[in-house]
């Protein structure tokens, strides 16, 4: 099946927003979309969501820290064309692992933590304890091509007892744990190419470091 005739899980856009929209990050302190999402999923060729903007898809965006030493891991999507086909990500760097909600997920109690647990499985393997991810807010980035039609939910998983993580899967060309204050060095560099989600969270990540 090509990608483009894959089957994802999409929501309206007014459903999602209401009278609520925002543009960049927004804490799930403030609005619940995680469960706003739940109950308006619908079902959709992959090929035919990616050009309505009047519907967005929902991606668990998941990041993997360890506060104590403060780092978190970076990665950086392959370039190769049979490696990574979406073309307007490849090459790019990223600290959120993640992708879309596929069909068999429907009718799972969650099929957005389903999602993110299956994404995690597949794309790497986490050295140490690590605790189950937990929503921390959402991305909305309707300045590009790619956001205009995607929603992110950043996850963390979070602990002291992740020491190394290794990617498994060929999209990942090459990833480290990296400390914040390299992140902030390079982040907004014109020598690395980050993709907007990441640049977006650079605040709120170092937020969340500053509890501990």
């Amino acid at each position: 099946m090509s990608k483009d005739e894959q089957k994802i899980i999409v929501v309206e856009r007014d459903k999602l927003f209401k009278n609520d929209y925002f543009q960049g990050f927004s804490s799930n302190e403030k609005i619940d979309y995680e469960s706003r999402i739940l109950s308006n999923l619908k079902i959709m060729k992959r090929g035919d969501a990616e050009e309505d903007p009047s519907h967005k898809q929902p991606i668990g965006y998941i990041s993997i820290l360890n506060p104590g030493k403060k780092e978190i891991f970076v990665y950086q999507r392959s370039s190769k064309d049979k490696e990574y086909g979406e073309k307007r990500l490849q090459g790019k760097l990223s600290f959120g692992v993640g992708g879309h909600i596929e069909d068999f997920e429907y009718k799972t109690e969650n099929p957005i933590k389903e999602s993110t647990s299956r994404e995690l499985f597949q794309e790497i393997e986490i050295i140490g304890n690590a605790k189950n991810p937990i929503v921390l807010g959402y991305i909305n980035d309707d300045k590009d091509s790619v956001g205009k039609v995607h929603f992110g939910l950043w996850y963390v998983v979070s602990s002291d007892k992740i020491f190394k993580v290794i990617p498994k899967d060929k999209e990942i060309e090459r990833g480290e744990m990296m400390h914040i204050e390299k992140l902030e060095e390079i982040i907004f560099s014109p020598d690395y190419e980050f993709e907007g989600w990441s640049k977006i969270l650079l605040e709120p990540l170092k937020e969340y470091f500053n509890r501990f």
